[in-house]
């Protein structure tokens, strides 16, 4: 599972990580086969609280309705002069409103939930690495705050309420790291990016109103669908025009919704889809154009439109300093081969919100083969299946990057 390095630390947390791997397995099978919703994770949250007990780690009382909040007591020179005393490590707990169209024996057994985005993978590797800092407790220099974060999938997220919660003021942790799968990484080896990594996120609800008519005589109605496609095209320019050439930014009509019969235009059409974009400058300079844009459109083509905009995720931005320490304990851990530069992402993480009020770093832990995305294996899709080998390397690593943040 591991290749063997030098490095004593190293290669001791490996041993016990390859140990405990077959109970990690247990862990994520038992969570992926019960998954739950977004603020729904009762049941998730009952089974980290009840592990966490079982191997002598006390939660601490919680903020918000789901999730588990814990902290592992450091056994060793911890205080004595030294300026960290506590980091923060974080997994996501909710699962996703698909079906699931794998063969296992552990699939969902919940009807149009599943795990399709790992999180069952990075709850287990989280509790698998609470196990290993156990083990190595007399040589922990300072304590490790868990966080079990529920509804990462839904706006508003999981990680805002709890730091309105007050989960930064009852705890100071000097640094938070946080992993995430990524079937388009080959297993065995992680992907660090330093500064914007992922992408400020908002929804864009859109609806057309014209008035109907029988599509024979299109002359007497005000036609919303061709009011949509017209304004599925124009807001393209808000990339190709409006965002500059350096700067990522996406804009995506991802629904459309409009009438029900061959020969009748209806008298509204409704889409929705998201824009990403990596700086709050150009994320505010894109929601006035789209919003010219929607409705500009709609007035040429006589009818009318209004346009939502739920404003989601910002940004993430990773600490430089603070992935570049991260990078150092990932190659310590895994070898230099086996630790790439990541490419800034357009996905979304609420991982972002912690960021804003600590440095750290998010990364991600590869779960592919290198073929996994052409056989369907996606983030989201109801066919992801992470390799279960990678919950190994994800606790020895969560663990190992805890013990030499304190050295």
């Amino acid at each position: 599972m591991f290749e063997r390095r030098d490095n004593p630390l190293a290669s001791r947390i490996r041993e016990k990580a390859e140990y405990i791997y077959p109970e990690i397995v247990d862990l994520r099978r038992a969570i992926h086969a019960h998954p739950e919703l977004s603020y729904e994770e009762f049941q998730t949250t009952a089974s980290i609280v009840n592990y966490l007990r079982t191997i002598g780690i006390e939660p601490e009382p919680p903020f918000l309705e789901t999730g588990v909040t814990a902290i592992i007591k450091g056994g060793g020179t911890a205080g004595v002069g030294r300026r960290r005393s506590l980091l923060a490590l974080r997994a996501d707990i909710d699962a996703l409103p698909v079906n699931e169209e794998n063969s296992h024996a552990f699939c969902s057994r919940e009807p149009g939930k599943m795990h399709a985005c790992g999180h069952d993978m990075h709850t287990a590797m989280l509790l698998g690495a609470a196990k290993i800092l156990l083990m190595f407790r007399s040589e922990l220099n300072g304590d490790v705050l868990l966080i079990f974060q529920p509804a990462e999938e839904k706006a508003p997220g999981g990680a805002r309420p709890l730091i309105e919660a007050g989960i930064f003021e009852r705890f100071k942790p000097q640094a938070i790291f946080g992993q995430h799968c990524f079937p388009s990484v080959e297993a065995g080896t992680v992907a660090l990016s330093g500064g914007s990594f992922m992408a400020a996120t908002d929804e864009l609800y859109i609806t057309v109103n014209g008035r109907g008519g029988h599509a024979s005589a299109p002359h007497k109605a005000a036609d919303p669908v061709l009011a949509a496609a017209h304004i599925i095209t124009a807001v393209q320019h808000l990339v190709s025009r409006v965002a500059p050439p350096h700067e990522p930014a996406v804009v995506s009509i991802a629904s459309i919704h409009g009438g029900n019969a061959p020969n009748v235009i209806p008298s509204a059409v409704t889409m929705s889809g998201t824009m990403r974009t990596m700086n709050e400058s150009l994320r505010s300079r894109l929601k006035e154009r789209l919003l010219e844009t929607v409705t500009s459109t709609a007035k040429a083509l006589g009818v009318s439109a209004a346009l939502e905009i739920r404003t989601g995720y910002p940004a993430l931005i990773n600490d430089p300093a603070m992935t570049d320490e991260a990078e150092g304990y990932c190659i310590e851990f895994l070898g230099k081969q086996n630790v790439k530069q990541s490419e800034p992402l357009m996905t979304a993480e609420d991982f972002a919100y912690y960021l804003q009020q600590i440095p750290g770093t998010f990364w991600q832990i590869g779960t592919g083969d290198g073929q996994a995305e052409q056989r369907g294996n996606t983030l989201h899709s109801s066919t992801f299946d992470p390799d279960e080998n990678v919950l190994a390397t994800g606790a020895g690593l969560l663990a190992y990057t805890a013990l030499r943040f304190f050295m």
